[in-house]
């Protein structure tokens, strides 16, 4: 199973204070345990919401939202896309995370990724043979 696991922002990482070399190294050494163990598949930091934009939909209608964000915490500061057996691996791999943001309270929310037997009959086989198209057109183009 695919998981997302979402490093969540705090008053800090959105006022865009960036980590110390102690804490990029620690989480270095903890990626490079992850890509060894064949667990990540991909994973970055995120900048503060201040440089992001939403797009809010409405009536058929598409609005722009510049950032910042109001509530912090519920916003996102990076993520890590995880191949694991199940949700307790992933639990077991969270929790040898160095603190992400240390001196704040900060958290991990870890969140099932769908795969394509979650849609059930509504996705039909046309779908999925675009899907898969779509899927291999993305891994050439990652690969070039």
């Amino acid at each position: 199973m695919k998981v997302m696991v979402i490093v969540k922002a705090t008053k800090n990482s959105e006022a865009g204070v960036m980590p110390s070399e102690n804490l990029l190294a620690e989480m270095g050494r903890y990626n490079e345990e992850l890509v060894k163990a064949g667990i990540m598949l991909a994973g970055d930091g995120l900048h503060p919401s201040a440089k992001g934009k939403r797009i809010q939909f409405s009536g058929g209608k598409r609005n722009v939202v510049d950032g910042p964000f109001a509530e912090t915490k519920e916003l996102i500061a990076g993520y890590w896309i995880w191949q694991v057996r199940s949700m307790d691996e992933a639990v077991e791999w969270a929790r040898r995370c160095p603190d992400p943001m240390p001196n704040e309270e900060s958290e991990l929310e870890l969140r099932p990724i769908f795969e394509a037997e979650d849609f059930g009959a509504e996705f039909t086989p046309e779908l999925r043979a675009k899907e898969e198209a779509l899927r291999a057109e993305l891994e050439r183009q990652q690969k070039a």
